[in-house]
């Protein structure tokens, strides 16, 4: 049971990750690949922060503000140096690695003996159950547990329900209209340059607070934590989309978190028939492959037997 909370728990935290990706692949169309570098700085943000004694909600809020900045860089990058936007986010990766090593001192923090929003959960839980277990449909569910799970909830609510408020706004409507077509955009007088700093910043936002909460989970920081995390935060989106099976922007939104917590119980289930560890990576990219390749093969499979019925 303890293995089932804890993948919904990282699905959860994961699944800002994957609103993010949704915002820069899915909203912008832009392959933003500085997201594996943001994830890492926001968890060396909020880690260095925590150690120095800042209080968990305002280095975890510091965290979501470096990645907002990181987010910009690379937009800025595009728009007005003009470079190609898969590599300005690639230059903006790369130049996060020493950034990310540079805020830390070293290429891990770890946070065991910290205060964390996961201590100050786990204490809450306590307070409120005041006994370290109970039974969930005849398995022992640890406090801890539960509490890691219930804040990886909420703040996966609030994040979500933050981003389909504001794309309802003129503002978040603009940004999706951009999107569509900047051409179109333009022609209304609305600065599609702009807009596209704001969205990746948003983007990158919602990476950096993913990590702010996942080197809290697990308890450091390291700087390389962020490597692949863009493919994790597709898959879930394409996942999510499948699952929904609409273009509305509020399922959308739900689907990229369920389709976060779904892709790390598959991960979960491989890594528990006995999956070695350290082809996590290669059996990461084959889900996402599968996730890609098999709407478009379902669709034709089912264009098919309709011909040979109407046949």
């Amino acid at each position: 049971m303890s293995l089932l909370v804890g993948s919904w728990t990282l699905g959860l935290i994961l699944s800002m990750l994957a609103l993010g990706v949704f915002v820069s692949f899915r909203v912008f169309h832009f392959p933003d690949i500085t997201a594996d570098g943001s994830l890492s700085l926001g968890a060396a943000v909020a880690a260095v922060l925590l150690v120095k004694g800042v209080s968990p909600g305002l280095a975890t809020a510091a965290g979501f503000a470096a990645g907002m900045v990181a987010g910009a860089t690379a937009a800025t990058l595009h728009t007005r140096f003009k470079i190609n936007g898969l590599l300005a986010g690639i230059l903006v990766m790369t130049a996060l690695f020493s950034v990310n090593l540079y805020i830390m001192g070293r290429s891990n923090v770890p946070l065991m003996r910290e205060k964390t929003l996961i201590t100050q959960a786990e204490a809450a839980g306590q307070r409120f159950a005041a006994r370290s277990s109970f039974s969930v449909f005849g398995w022992d569910v640890t406090i801890r547990d539960f509490s890691m799970l219930v804040l990886a909830l909420l703040a996966t609510l609030i994040a979500g329900v933050l981003l389909y408020l504001f794309f309802r706004t003129n503002l978040g409507t603009a940004m999706r209209a951009t999107g569509d077509n900047a051409q179109m955009i333009r022609a209304l007088g609305v600065n599609d340059g702009n807009m596209l700093v704001l969205g990746l910043a948003i983007s990158n936002g919602l990476v950096a607070l993913s990590g702010a909460l996942l080197a809290q989970y697990q308890g450091f920081a390291d700087v390389q934590m962020g490597i692949g995390m863009v493919v994790w935060g597709l898959a879930s989106v394409i996942i999510g989309e499948a699952l929904v099976g609409t273009q509305h922007i509020g399922p959308i939104i739900a689907g990229a978190a369920m389709g976060s917590v779904l892709f790390r119980l598959l991960v979960a289930i491989a890594l528990r028939w006995g999956l070695d560890p350290n082809y996590l990576k290669l059996i990461t990219a084959a889900f996402v492959f599968v996730a890609l390749v098999l709407p478009d093969f379902l669709r034709k499979w089912g264009a098919r037997k309709a011909g040979l019925a109407g046949a």
